[in-house]
């Protein structure tokens, strides 16, 4: 990395919000170029995404080799850079080369080509690398289209993703919580703030024998959610056509056992 050159400071307007913006489709892909457009309207841009497609790597990070990080494009107020590191990778090298000084007042993740509600979300590197934009203290939002078409239509979703930016930079979100929206394929009947969903993937691999006996895995599976009617989770928003806003929180304890669990193995 040419430490010098990334070290310079961002061209920033008067009064105008700095909004980091990664994903994990690839700085080429259609989902954050549409993003970006929308994201302009609203603060100086800066985009630090993969050089290639990274979907499901969830928080990895490189610590093994060495990562480059080059600017694509420069004008006032917008830069793009791409990384060979992963999404988190691509958020941890902006916070050190980018923001030494001062962190952006807004991060967004996608918009993802596929699903990242329910379980999909513990996978998800479009959400990883908005945890770990909440881990440094800075409101993230991670953005998925139901649709992995790399042309996918993302126009009906736009206004929504536009009023979500706008009230996130207006009303901070609470201490070590992040946003994961999901929108369905198709058409947009409504918006709900709901949990996430009980569910897992079954059967995940397809399994292929070679004439010389090797046996191969290709990851494939069927969807299974464990809770089809409850009317309050992130599934059952996207079945019926409306977005699905699930707060969620880095803080993985289960407060709710905390206390029976000191009683059985606080004794040991």
């Amino acid at each position: 990395m040419n430490r010098t050159r990334h070290k310079k400071k961002i061209m920033k307007k008067p009064n105008r919000p700095t909004i980091l913006i990664t994903n994990d489709d690839s700085v080429y892909s259609k989902g954050i170029c549409e993003l970006i457009k929308i994201a302009r309207e609203f603060g100086d841009v800066v985009v630090v995404a993969p050089d290639r497609v990274r979907s499901g790597m969830s928080r990895a990070i490189t610590h093994a080799e060495p990562m480059r990080l080059n600017m694509l494009h420069k004008e006032d107020g917008f830069v793009v850079y791409s990384s060979s590191g992963t999404p988190v990778d691509c958020v941890k090298l902006a916070f050190f080369a980018l923001f030494k000084e001062k962190r952006p007042e807004l991060l967004l993740s996608g918009i993802n080509h596929g699903s990242n509600a329910s379980v999909n979300a513990v996978y998800s590197a479009t959400v990883g690398a908005a945890i770990e934009g909440c881990v440094n203290n800075v409101p993230s939002v991670a953005l998925s289209l139901c649709d992995h078409d790399e042309n996918a239509d993302f126009s009906y979703i736009l206004p929504v993703v536009k009023s979500i930016i706008e009230k996130t930079l207006n009303n901070p979100l609470p201490y070590a919580t992040y946003l994961n929206v999901n929108f369905p394929t198709g058409k947009l009947d409504g918006v709900k703030v709901c949990r996430q969903a009980d569910a897992r993937w079954s059967e995940e691999y397809d399994q292929k024998v070679s004439d010389y006996g090797d046996v191969s895995y290709l990851l494939a599976g069927y969807f299974d959610d464990r809770e089809p009617q409850s009317q309050d989770t992130d599934e059952w928003a996207l079945t019926h056509q409306c977005a699905s806003i699930v707060p969620s929180k880095v803080d993985m304890t289960n407060y709710e056992c905390l206390s029976q669990l000191k009683d059985l193995y606080g004794t040991i």
